[in-house]
């Protein structure tokens, strides 16, 4: 399985600490940026990630940056991009039970690093329900 993982600065250190935790777990990681902690625009590690998922070059994405916001507007921008932005492990199974998510944004700056790596961990066991979900999934892209 294949994660393609991303942020600004505001999300780096997590992003990091995740990535370690993905790898440790089996995962194949492709990591988008941002590379430091050096102030940076988040569109341009959004963009990346949702495109990777898009093309299938990735599984599931995962962004992280301060308020989980800005790279959550940005990925569902791309055509069959279900970004969800958590900030409860809950919320993340929800996400991919109910809206079949494929891209996880989390707020670095509302959530702590194990509750982001709880998150990850739902939101990546946990399957979509289908049933009367599909439905409304399907009516999402315009």
């Amino acid at each position: 399985m294949i994660i393609a993982i991303g942020s600004d600065h505001a999300g780096f250190a997590y992003k990091e600490k995740i990535k370690q935790t993905l790898i440790r777990g089996g995962y194949e990681v492709l990591d988008k940026g941002t590379f430091g902690e050096t102030s940076v625009d988040y569109p341009d590690f959004a963009h990346p990630v949702a495109s990777a998922v898009e093309s299938g070059a990735a599984n599931w994405g995962i962004l992280i940056c301060g308020s989980g916001n800005g790279v959550a507007i940005t990925a569902n921008k791309h055509a069959g991009i279900r970004a969800a932005l958590c900030w409860k492990e809950e919320l993340a199974r929800l996400a991919r039970a109910h809206n079949d998510a494929n891209v996880l944004c989390i707020p670095a700056r509302f959530v702590s690093l194990e509750l982001a790596k709880k998150m990850v961990k739902a939101f990546l066991s946990e399957p979509f329900e289908g049933g009367r979900h599909l439905n409304r999934v399907q009516k999402i892209t315009c």
